[in-house]
């Protein structure tokens, strides 16, 4: 039994959501294809009649220095992003984050557009991007907008984008003096699930001083989570032990960890955020020397 009636291989991001626009519904957009592919043969996913190719848009794949900001195509594998100097220098939470997904094949594969787009709360390479305060950049039929990371997501499992959108790439700042970041996970012994329980953290120091800090954590909601409180108490704090016990304080207050029969106990989590929490501060000032 064919999983879809008809193939459409774009060469540009306009073709394709022109394609995805008007070609018979339902119509999705595939890349790496390593979530879509099992979904449709384990019937998880609703029947498709058109699956719209995007690995033949360059533009997609682009991944270099843009003005002031880093921008990583949609289109680019997970173990390009983990070789890229560039992103090794000025997104290390999204290189770790992205190196532990899946196995080599995974990661040759799967996009980073493909595990945002997913909209999981706890996707490794999303988690990594979130704390970088990373821009999207989707494009339709009739144009292109940006828009914040976290404003894609609007439940479990579920993107704001419209059946006629794709993702073309994503945006970050370039890194500055004393500035880092650094990502952290639990998972299953098995090595390939989605993680028990992940963290990455985005600070600048200035001495002895967190002069700003970002920090994403899943699955701690609905939706990939930034940790709003946790970082406003951080921000023009002493970095201390005594600061860290206090985020951490304020982390727990913030999030909403839930119970995942196949993954952990809320309680666990609850456990696990804090070490997690003070080991990426720890790496990232450390780093951000």
């Amino acid at each position: 039994m064919s999983l879809w009636k008809e193939y459409l291989h774009p060469q540009t991001v306009q073709e394709a959501v022109e394609a995805l626009a008007s070609a018979p519904a339902p119509a999705i957009p595939i890349a790496g294809g390593t979530d879509l592919m099992l979904d449709l043969q384990q019937g998880h996913h609703a029947p498709v009649h058109t699956l719209v190719d995007l690995t033949g848009i360059a533009e997609l794949r682009a991944l270099e220095i843009r003005g002031d900001r880093l921008f990583i195509g949609a289109g680019v594998p997970h173990n390009r992003i983990v070789e890229s100097p560039l992103v090794q220098e000025h997104a290390q939470s999204l290189v770790e984050s992205c190196g532990l997904i899946g196995g080599p094949q995974v990661r040759n594969s799967a996009t980073l557009g493909g595990n945002v787009a997913h909209a999981l709360p706890a996707a490794d390479g999303m988690i990594g991007l979130l704390a970088l305060e990373a821009e999207a950049q989707v494009a339709s039929p009739t144009g292109r907008r940006v828009k914040p990371l976290q404003e894609l997501f609007v439940g479990p499992g579920k993107s704001s984008l419209k059946a006629d959108e794709i993702i073309v790439g994503f945006s970050l700042p370039l890194i500055k003096a004393h500035q880092a970041s650094a990502f952290c996970r639990v998972m299953r012994a098995q090595g390939i699930a989605l993680p028990i329980l992940n963290l990455a953290a985005w600070l600048e120091r200035d001495g002895e001083t967190i002069r700003a800090a970002q920090i994403a954590v899943g699955p701690a909601g609905p939706v990939p989570f930034r940790a709003r409180q946790t970082e406003a108490y951080l921000t023009g704090k002493v970095f201390s032990a005594e600061t860290i016990a206090e985020a951490q304080e304020t982390l727990l207050a913030e999030a909403k960890f839930r119970t995942s029969p196949s993954r952990a106990t809320a309680e666990y989590r609850r456990e696990l955020v804090v070490v997690l929490l003070k080991n990426a501060l720890s790496t990232a000032w450390e780093r951000a020397k």
